[in-house]
């Protein structure tokens, strides 16, 4: 479960930093910019739902954090989200796998 999760991290930071990387490159590219907010949507949505995007949006328009610290933000806020929703996955394959042995041993 675990090993599932980071690898699924690791492959989501790594798009990241490709895309972030292509943007610089070709910073007038509409699919990449696309792709970028494809990309920070998950973590945007998450952190609005606990109420700390409005704090950290307007943190990065004062100028008290760097696009850096945002990104960071945003990719911890991403593998939190990878390793909770597998500890969820991993609970109800496990709840599940337990009712169907619990019930085959009864017959």
């Amino acid at each position: 479960m675990g090993g599932n999760a980071f690898l699924l991290s690791v492959l989501y930071l790594m798009v990241g930093i490709v895309v972030e990387g292509a943007r610089r490159l070709w910073p007038g590219s509409p699919f990449l910019l696309q792709f970028s907010l494809s990309l920070d949507s998950l973590p945007a949505r998450a952190l609005e739902l606990v109420g700390l995007m409005q704090p950290l949006r307007d943190a990065y328009f004062n100028g008290q954090i760097s696009e850096f610290r945002l990104r960071l933000v945003f990719g911890v806020t991403t593998i939190v989200i990878i390793f909770l929703l597998a500890v969820v996955v991993g609970l109800f394959m496990g709840t599940l796998r337990g009712l169907v042995v619990r019930q085959a041993s009864r017959r």
